[in-house]
């Protein structure tokens, strides 16, 4: 499973390359089946985003994408563009003010997940963290946090999608740390899968005090599928066991709580966001503290 969603990443990237247009990019894309074709389309994020930024190549690809065939799958296609960051050099990086300001922070998610894919000594197993990361600016702080939630989700990866040896590898971090490393792991398991009910328990379990935090990532793996239409089994399985509800009743959680205004207070909507999703997962029964 690991490998054909890297395969697949690589095959959307390749859709991106060579298209002359987005929508000739988009047509190869819904050829990938369900399971992996979000993955499909953040490595094609990743890759008009990098045309986007080479010297004199073409311009507002990644912009017409998101606003053309890649809407559905903006949480995947953010998710790219922080891949394409890593790969780039910072003076070559999107401006943050044409991000959503409430869902930009899931382009430091991608761009966590990469460094600690690619860097699992670095980021993973010596639990480096990244320090006033200079984008998307104003708010350095929080960007630690959103990377974090992307070395989550790696580490489902990098853990094979075994639940004892990703928590344990997420119990050797700083306390503090682990809520985003949960979060993120938690939208990993539901989103990508790899796991059985058996397994997913088990993750559940020993995530402890951060079930709230698990359950949120596991609401926003839900809500990145459905509105993708690639709603598939292991989704519905995931969120039923880490979040107490169905996939469709977990996403519209996360809709329900988003807020009609961004408006960033002592941190930003989004984590304000994330903390309400997480408390209505505990108010509702769905998981304990």
């Amino acid at each position: 499973m690991l490998e054909n969603v890297g395969k697949t990443f690589l095959t959307g990237y390749g859709y991106a390359a060579e298209a002359r247009t987005v929508e000739e990019a988009a047509e190869n894309l819904e050829t990938v089946p369900a399971r992996f074709r979000g993955f499909a389309y953040e490595g094609a994020a990743m890759g008009f985003t990098v045309r986007d930024r080479l010297p004199l190549g073409p311009s507002g690809l990644t912009e017409k994408f998101l606003a053309g065939p890649g809407a559905p799958h903006i949480y995947m296609i953010y998710v790219g563009i922080g891949w394409a960051m890593a790969r780039l050099p910072r003076f070559r990086w999107p401006k943050s003010a044409t991000t959503d300001p409430l869902l930009r922070w899931l382009v430091l998610d991608g761009y966590g997940f990469h460094q600690a894919y690619f860097h699992t000594a670095r980021y993973v197993h010596e639990q480096y963290q990244e320090r006033d990361f200079p984008w998307p600016g104003g708010r350095a702080g929080y960007a630690a946090n959103a990377i974090d939630q992307g070395i989550g989700r790696a580490m489902w990866f990098v853990g094979g999608t075994d639940a004892a040896r990703v928590t344990s590898m997420i119990g050797k971090f700083p306390e503090s740390r682990r809520a985003d490393l949960y979060s993120g792991a938690g939208l990993a398991a539901t989103y990508a899968g790899g796991a059985d009910e058996q397994e997913l328990r088990v993750f559940a379990d020993r995530a402890g005090r951060f079930r709230p935090q698990v359950a949120q990532g596991s609401a926003f793996g839900a809500e990145a599928r459905i509105r993708a239409g690639l709603l598939v089994p292991h989704t519905e399985t995931a969120t039923r066991i880490l979040c107490g509800f169905s996939a469709e009743k977990a996403a519209q959680i996360t809709q329900d709580l988003r807020p009609d205004k961004v408006v960033d207070g002592e941190s930003p909507a989004f984590e304000a966001w994330r903390d309400r999703i997480a408390g209505e997962f505990v108010s509702l029964g769905g998981v304990s503290q």
